[in-house]
Parts: structure tokens; sequence; C-alpha cells
């Protein structure tokens, strides 16, 4: 088994020994490693030569810097693995990741691993309850109660599955894994998630991922993205919650709320809502009653 793995660089000359340097001592070697330059203004080309000049089962695309969804759809443009990984250039995998992934994956659509966050040098392990092969609509009900969902980085995806559907990130956003991510996981014909860490996120100030002043523009992105995806999520009861409540949950951390309400009113979220049970009913009726519904 082959695989592709994924990396966006721009501006992390920091971290990025680190990340290229788990890849190259992974204990399995039937990989390839897809660089692409996003328009990197630091040391970090000169890093990537080196590489370039010691490994040969390197593809180096250089960009200029258009953002980190046309940085991955390039990168699965080019595949040729039979699975994708997505790694950040300012993080890295476990060696033994990609001999894991070897050993367990059966023709899977998508297996999920699982994440370590690193905080000034203190690992926490998020180590989530694995399962066992199931359609995309049953490991959605279980992913959904993990603590990082969307995060494209956790998982292995088949690369013809993405072929075959033509699945591609969102130019232009932030939120690009909250596009993308659900829909590849409940539209799978097989799914599987390992309890096995191979994902380390080093988590690190004005990130995307831990900027506050960002909220806002992950709000809109979101709003956004629901708008682009609501015709085809509409039908599909634990997705379509999901996405209905991500962005309610949004909404209520906001500090500046009242610009937003319109918006959801007018996109008709709550819609999109579950009432299956008696837990989800009430909060139904309690995020309604807030909009004045």
């Amino acid at each position: 088994m082959k695989f592709s793995i994924i990396i966006p660089v721009y501006n992390t000359e920091k971290y990025l020994e680190k990340c290229l340097d788990s890849v190259f001592t992974s204990s399995y070697k039937n990989y390839e490693v897809i660089i692409i330059n996003d328009g990197t203004e630091d040391n970090s080309e000169n890093l990537i030569n080196k590489y370039l000049k010691k490994y040969d089962n390197i593809k180096y695309i250089k960009q200029k810097n258009m953002g980190l969804s046309v940085a991955r759809n390039n990168g699965i443009k080019t595949a040729t693995g039979d699975y994708i990984l997505f790694l950040d250039s300012d993080d890295y995998i476990d060696k033994e990741l990609l001999a894991t992934l070897n050993t367990f994956t059966k023709d899977e659509d998508v297996v999920r691993f699982q994440i370590r966050e690193i905080n000034n040098d203190k690992n926490n392990d998020i180590l989530e309850d694995g399962f066992n092969t199931c359609s995309g609509n049953d490991a959605f009900t279980k992913i959904v109660r993990y603590k990082y969902i969307e995060m494209a980085q956790l998982y292995a995806i088949k690369n013809s599955y993405l072929q075959k559907n033509n699945y591609k990130f969102l130019k232009g956003i932030y939120h690009e894994d909250f596009h993308l991510i659900p829909r590849i996981i409940y539209n799978a014909s097989k799914v599987k998630s390992l309890s096995f860490i191979g994902y380390n996120y080093v988590i690190r100030e004005n990130s995307i991922m831990t900027d506050k002043t960002k909220e806002e523009q992950k709000m809109k992105d979101a709003l956004y993205i629901f708008e682009n995806v609501q015709d085809e999520i509409k039908n599909k009861k634990e997705l379509s919650h999901f996405y209905a409540t991500s962005i309610l949950l949004k909404y209520f951390n906001l500090d500046n709320k009242e610009k937003y309400k319109n918006k959801i009113i007018e996109l008709k979220v709550f819609d999109y809502l579950n009432s299956d049970t008696l837990k989800r009913k009430l909060n139904k009726t309690k995020y309604k009653a807030k909009f004045g519904g």
C-alpha cells in the first residue's frame, strides 16, 4: 500500500525540519511526499531544497500564495498513492503511523486515527475510542462525539474515493475542513477508526486555529459553507444536525452576535436540527426561542 502525504508550506521554517523528519524517519517506506510551497516568504524554501537533494520520493510544487485549500487541492491532483494524508508543516506524525495504517486498513474509504496536542512542550493525548469498519453514516454518529471531528490531518482517505467524487477543499476560507471532511466521512461506504495516536498537533500562538480575532471570519465562513452544502445535506439527518449545531455554537460564542442573526434565520438553520430525542427537541426549542422563533 502506498501513501501520499500532502504538506503545504507557508512561513513555518521554525517547525518544518521536525515535520519533514517525522515523515522520512517513518518505519514504513512506501510513500511519496508532496510539498507545496504556498508562496512562503521565510527560509522554508531553502530547507525544502535540502530535502529535495537528499530524498527522491518528494514531489515539489511551487505556487504563489493562494491559501491552504488551493495547496491541498494541487497536492491531491498530483498524488499517486492509494491513500492520501494531510500534514501541516508545523506539526509532525508518529514514526509508526504509516505502518499502523498499512496493517489495519482493509480497503476502507476513510480511516481515522487520533491526535496528541503539543502545547509548550506539554503533551495531551486525545485517545478516542476506535471502532471497526462501518458505513459512513454510522461512523459519523461516533466521530461526532470526538473532540476533533473535521480536522483533515486525522484521516487517511482513499485516493480513488476522492477522485471519483471530485472532492475538493473550498477556496478562500479559513474553515476549509468544516466544508469537506464531514461530508467525506458521512458519504463513505466504509469507515474505520483506530485507537492510535498518529498525529502531533503543535498548538502555537496566532495560528488560524487559536487566533480568537478570526472568530468572526470563521462565523462568516461557516454560514457561507452551510449555504453551499445545504441542498446536499438536508435529507441526511446526522450530517445536517452537525452543521446546524456547529453554526449555532459559533454564533453564541461570538462577542458581536447580532449582525449574523438575520442570516441564520434566512438560511433556516433551525430546520436542519434534529428533534429525535428529548434533549435535541429541548435544544431546538431553546435555540428558536433565543432567535424569537
